[in-house]
């Protein structure tokens, strides 16, 4: 989705500065001004816009017009993070654009809880998150027989005994 917004923001950025009319059809003028790359972009572009449905012009129009109050700041970054885009290999932009189309089907609840626990794990301080890739890595190299007897374990353990071992948790990490 981010890919396309910003494909999108980019024709009509290109679009605008060439100063083509929303429904001209004349040829677009100042092309002799640009590199022969930008003139093959703003042409592509153009033959993109031209083949939008009405409805995906007017969504592009709302996208520019949103790209355009965003502050000098969250223009950059999105300008940023839209070239380390392009610049990473076709597989991996694969690989991410699935991954986002997955997250997309799932239902709210489910994609609300990931973005909490995203949350929580950027709050982590580096060496938590060391301690966590550790447990996580020590929890993988377990046999699923071993994992289960753990989990069993806790499942038996009287609720105060959980408690008793949380407190502990967060004692060692530092937390209320």
């Amino acid at each position: 989705m981010r890919r396309r917004l910003l494909s999108t923001l980019l024709m009509l950025a290109v679009i605008l500065a060439t100063e083509v009319a929303w429904g001209q059809t004349a040829p677009i003028q100042g092309l002799d001004r640009l590199t022969p790359e930008e003139r093959a972009r703003a042409l592509e572009n153009y033959r993109r816009w031209k083949s939008m449905t009405p409805e995906e012009r007017e969504a592009a129009r709302q996208n520019y017009r949103r790209f355009r109050q965003l502050s000098p700041e969250q223009k950059a970054r999105i300008l940023q993070d839209f070239q380390r885009w392009n610049e990473l290999p076709e597989a991996r932009r694969q690989e991410l654009q699935k991954a986002y189309d997955r997250f997309q089907q799932l239902p709210p609840e489910r994609r609300e809880r990931i973005q909490q626990r995203f949350g929580q794990w950027q709050s982590l301080s580096p060496e938590e998150r060391e301690r966590v890739l550790r447990n996580q890595e020590r929890w993988r190299q377990m046999t699923p027989e071993e994992r289960e007897r753990l989990r069993e374990r806790w499942r038996q353990m009287p609720p105060e005994e959980r408690e008793r071992l949380r407190e502990q948790r967060h004692q060692r990490r530092g937390q209320p």
